[in-house]
């Protein structure tokens, strides 16, 4: 009687270590160490890009392409001060734009929130002029944000948390029927 008593809380112990090492479990890999893999990097300028959006910009207006059709990408500081020469108005980070780096010619230096690994090649040409896609089928709807989010940055591989993932281009390219193979993208 004792033995089987004894075989029962075993086994109750058994089960109680297991649940808690379970769930402990849980938690480190989805809570601990997502929070270890990433760090959090702000941007060195606040972009309003609400404020723009509201005075009738589009994302072409600074991310657009240039006359040999490659893409601008991150807009060099030379494209800013074509309206911020001087600031327009008391916001503070416009008075740093211009004063840090409109007035010395020195580029922001901006994070990039899905910068690509270097055998990756991926053309905005195809896909925005030629496929006539929305920026936001590939990239997060900035066009209410008054605050820039910081990018979160993986400590082991140095890419953003919000790089495109092949599975997603792949996915695009095979609903569209568009050829998948790993020449495409891939150099």
């Amino acid at each position: 009687m004792s033995g089987e008593h004894t075989q029962r809380e075993s086994g109750a112990l058994g089960w109680t270590l297991f649940v808690v090492g379970f769930v402990g479990a849980l938690f480190v890999g989805w809570v601990v160490f997502p929070k270890l893999l990433y760090s959090t990097q702000q941007q060195p300028l606040n972009f309003n890009h609400a404020v723009h959006m509201e005075n009738d910009m589009a994302c072409e207006d600074c991310h657009g392409f240039r006359e040999d059709g490659s893409y601008v990408g991150i807009p060099q500081v030379e494209k800013c001060a074509e309206c911020h020469e001087e600031p327009m108005t008391e916001s503070e980070a416009e008075a740093k734009l211009v004063t840090e780096f409109v007035e010395p010619g020195k580029e922001i230096p901006w994070l990039s929130y899905t910068r690509q690994p270097d055998n990756v090649f991926f053309s905005h040409a195809a896909h925005v002029l030629m496929a006539e896609m929305e920026c936001t089928s590939c990239h997060r709807d900035a066009s209410q944000e008054e605050e820039t989010p910081p990018v979160q940055v993986n400590r082991l591989t140095g890419y953003p948390k919000g790089i495109m993932k092949m599975y997603k281009c792949e996915d695009c390219h095979a609903r569209a029927s568009v050829h998948n193979g790993c020449d495409v993208c891939h150099k």
